[in-house]
C-alpha cells in the first residue's frame, strides 16, 4: 500500500471511529434515560447494552488499526 492510499485509509478509519464514538455516546444517553424511568424495560436495556458493547469492540478494533505496530 503506497503512502497516499494508506493516508486515505487512515482518514476513512478516523471518520468511522468518530461516527462509532458518537453512536456509543448517544446509546449511553438512551440507556441512562431508560434506567432513570419509573419502570425500565429490561429487555430493551439488555439490547441497548449489547449494542453498546458491540460498538465499543468496533471502536477498539479501529483504534488498534490506527496505531502502528512497534517492533521491539
Amino acid at each position: 500500500m503506497n503512502a497516499s492510499t494508506q493516508l486515505e485509509h487512515n482518514e476513512m478509519l478516523q471518520i468511522r471511529l468518530a461516527v462509532l464514538q458518537r453512536e456509543h455516546r448517544d446509546l449511553d444517553l438512551v440507556i441512562q434515560e431508560e434506567e432513570a424511568g419509573v419502570n425500565p424495560d429490561q429487555l430493551l436495556l439488555r439490547r441497548h447494552k449489547r449494542q453498546k458493547l458491540t460498538l465499543k469492540e468496533q471502536i477498539v478494533k479501529i483504534e488498534d488499526d490506527l496505531i502502528p505496530d512497534i517492533i521491539a
